[in-house]
């Protein structure tokens, strides 16, 4: 630790707030050089926990020094690992829920900054949203109690943040068990008074997943690191890094990466086309799935009727 703040948070427990001058103070303090240790990240989520109306400089001083914390101080940075994220959700749920602004913003901010996360963290943080929306019992990043049932502005824009992160199931890139969670959002607030927003949303983001193109893979945690490794080594020329890298166990990786056709221009193109209007079809799986979400009530809803009209709409482009 860089400083005893024992006296500190005996002054933020009295008053049960959290001061801009107390910002300033943690910062100068903990987070000088940009890097925070594990006795400091649980700190400041300690003192997260004595203010349940954080203002605006410690919901961004906090959020932004954690998600560094998990995101980018273990190897291969960017890539959150199992241990970060465990730590993390234990942290966030001890109670029970998220609790504050600032924890529900720190799992969105994370998602948004990492490049690949663990599928329990990525199931954690649906889960926490879809919770929130569905009981009423959580904040949201603008303040304020949510509405049980119903899907407001807010709801909205962290449900469009989460769903296109970069640390989720890949950027632009919707999953099944995102667009399930979007299903049973829309099936519990069918009759609630939602945001303008939510139906061309809901659209959105289930069309995605059934008919849009996902050209990037991302690479694995473990891909990454040994990527990052093999990069590091920077003593042979590079005749010898090539060499080395054809019999490496992660040459696999660079033929995906460094493909033959990436030198044939027109190759490319044409696939990139192909491929792209392959992904518009819908496949035996995803026709089985979307069959069973829009009949399981025997009824097809207004925003269930969007989403056929949108589908039927795009394959027409397709000529099918």
């Amino acid at each position: 630790m860089k400083m005893d703040v024992s006296g500190l948070i005996g002054d933020i427990k009295a008053r049960q707030a959290i001061s801009a001058a107390d910002v300033m103070t943690l910062r100068k303090e903990i987070w000088p050089d940009g890097v925070i240790s594990a006795d400091e990240a649980s700190l400041l989520f300690e003192i997260n926990d004595l203010d349940s109306h954080p203002s605006e400089e410690w919901l961004e001083f906090f959020v932004a020094a954690i998600t560094e914390y998990v995101v980018n101080q273990t190897e291969p940075k960017g890539y959150v690992s199992d241990d970060s994220a465990q730590w993390l959700m234990q942290k966030i749920d001890h109670d029970g829920k998220v609790e504050s602004a600032a924890e529900l913003e720190l799992l969105v901010r994370t998602m948004e900054k990492a490049t690949g996360t663990p599928e329990a963290l990525q199931d954690y943080v649906l889960k926490q949203i879809e919770d929130a929306i569905l009981t009423g019992k959580g904040p949201t990043r603008d303040g304020g109690s949510l509405q049980p049932g119903s899907v407001h502005d807010s709801e909205v824009r962290i449900l469009r943040r989460v769903c296109y992160a970069a640390g989720s199931d890949g950027p632009g890139r919707i999953s099944r068990n995102e667009a399930d969670m979007l299903f049973r959002i829309k099936d519990t607030t069918l009759e609630s008074e939602n945001s303008k927003e939510w139906p061309k949303l809901f659209v959105q983001l289930v069309g995605n997943y059934l008919m849009a193109y996902g050209e990037y893979d991302m690479l694995s945690r473990a891909e990454a690191a040994r990527l990052e490794s093999f990069m590091d080594d920077n003593k042979a020329s590079v005749r010898g890094f090539f060499g080395r890298m054809k019999d490496s166990d992660i040459s696999g990786t660079f033929k995906n990466v460094f493909s033959s056709d990436i030198f044939g221009k027109k190759n490319v193109e044409c696939g990139h086309i192909d491929a792209v209007e392959q992904a518009r079809e819908l496949t035996i799986v995803e026709n089985s799935w979307l069959h069973g979400k829009i009949h399981a009530d025997k009824n097809i809803d207004p925003l269930e009727s969007d989403l056929l009209d949108f589908i039927a709409d795009e394959l027409a482009g397709t000529g099918h």
